[in-house]
């Protein structure tokens, strides 16, 4: 049986829930690896608030945060072998054609991924909490609870990774003919807004940390503008070769 071969219902569900089970074992051996290294985590994650003092308001508080923080860096450690599983599930489906689509995708998505993170973990993060310190007065001093810390850093370095992803959609609907660069530049208006409501929607409810998304994210759509241009000009010049050779 070849690749392309059509599998049975009862082909694909069990050959789904081999790749979930192998997949679930993974994350849960890496979220314990995290959890055994947490003290060095936690030195990581609390270093762009330096200086700052964090409390916990109930007994479990700690130790739920720490478990929340162990899957989801065990979710990103298994992540290589995660996307091999997907991979490994969709392949016989696709055409040659749409593999090489398809791993230049995972690949780029995961360096757009980092990029986005670290963007938001050393530039983003620092600046967002240097900005609500200097807000406090002599009378109310900054206090934080270390659960709520997590949730405001977690949304922020999720959001930015998600948002750094927007080039590799546009150049990947440009590659495979459904988009025209000329489509992103006539609509550049209302996709500014949407840039900002989705940087309302994904950050917490602040104005510094939702413009500090909305500026990126309008960088990047330009960005990729220019390349997808670059892109179908390409394209277009490679069809209209080989329509001058076959004639």
């Amino acid at each position: 049986m070849t690749d392309d071969a059509r599998l049975t219902l009862v082909e694909h569900l069990g050959e789904l829930r081999k790749r979930l089970i192998i997949s679930s074992i993974v994350i849960i051996l890496g979220s314990l690896l995290c959890y055994n290294y947490i003290d060095i985590i936690i030195q990581l994650i609390v270093r762009p608030a330096e200086g700052l003092e964090f409390i916990y308001l109930s007994p479990p508080e700690l130790f739920i945060a720490y478990v929340k923080i162990s899957l989801v860096l065990g979710l990103f450690v298994a992540s290589p072998i995660v996307l091999f599983q997907i991979w490994m599930f969709i392949k016989p489906g696709l055409k040659v054609k749409e593999r090489k689509y398809v791993l230049f995708a995972m690949f780029m998505g995961i360096i757009f991924l980092l990029i986005g993170v670290s963007f938001a973990y050393f530039i983003i993060i620092p600046m967002t909490i240097k900005f609500f310190i200097k807000m406090s007065v002599d009378q109310i001093a900054p206090l934080f609870s270390f659960a709520n810390y997590i949730s405001f850093i977690s949304s922020l370095l999720l959001s930015f990774g998600l948002v750094f992803e927007l080039p590799l959609i546009i150049i990947l609907l440009t590659q495979l003919g459904l988009v025209a660069p000329n489509t992103f530049k006539k609509y550049r208006k209302m996709v500014i807004l949407g840039i900002f409501i989705v940087a309302a929607i994904l950050t917490p409810p602040d104005v510094v940390s939702q413009t500090m998304m909305a500026i990126p994210m309008l960088f990047l759509y330009e960005f990729s503008i220019i390349v997808s241009t670059i892109i179908y000009r390409k394209k277009k010049e490679e069809k209209q070769s080989k329509i001058n050779d076959e004639s």
